[in-house]
């Protein structure tokens, strides 16, 4: 049985605006810093995935930053990938495209939040010494995606934009590799991206 189209179009018009107002409600009750907000949601989820132990000995504190680098890294290319990279090639941000603002509000606050785990990754990794001097030369190529969440929200991102992206994780995940913690995309939940 086919849904109508009134249908389908009401409920995307529904979903872009509680997806709005949550990201709204977010920044209000923040005080407008939405991005300290969502780092501490996703920072928690990566505390539960990697435990919430506290090492005892200098081994423990390394696989506990190679693990907690390895969640939140997953998480921002996943992110990067679902609601960046993969709409954009399906043309869902092309000027008349279906669904284009709700994928535009989407990949605005996946760009934030790729930023966010991205620099609490490289905090992580710090407490690894191969790995912090593996990452450390990516800090400028993640610095370069703190605005481009906006972009992308605003439907103003390129190729290079999204490339950006692309760029960044590729780096982050090569680093990890040859220090001996391999990333893999975790898509985050719905409420991990808004930072609820």
């Amino acid at each position: 049985m086919s849904v109508p189209r009134r249908t389908v179009r009401f409920r995307r018009a529904l979903a872009v605006a509680l997806l709005s107002t949550a990201l709204l409600a977010g920044t209000t009750a923040c005080g407008g810093d939405k991005g300290k907000d969502t780092a501490t949601t996703a920072s928690q989820a990566a505390d539960q995935a990697a435990g919430t132990a506290s090492p005892t000995s200098s081994a423990e504190a390394q696989k506990f930053a190679k693990t907690r680098f390895v969640t939140n890294a997953g998480l921002a290319a996943g992110a990067t990938y679902q609601w960046i990279v993969k709409p954009y090639r399906e043309g869902k941000f092309k000027q008349g495209a279906d669904g284009r603002k709700f994928a535009l509000v989407k990949a605005g606050l996946a760009g934030a939040f790729t930023y966010n785990r991205l620099k609490a990754a490289v905090n992580n990794a710090k407490g690894d010494e191969l790995l912090s001097k593996a990452v450390a030369p990516l800090t400028a190529g993640i610095d370069s995606l703190k605005e481009l969440g906006t972009k992308l929200r605003k439907g103003e991102a390129s190729d290079a934009d999204v490339g950006a992206f692309e760029k960044v994780i590729g780096n982050v995940k090569d680093a990890g590799k040859s220090a001996g913690a391999v990333v893999t995309d975790q898509v985050p939940s719905a409420t991990q991206l808004s930072g609820g």
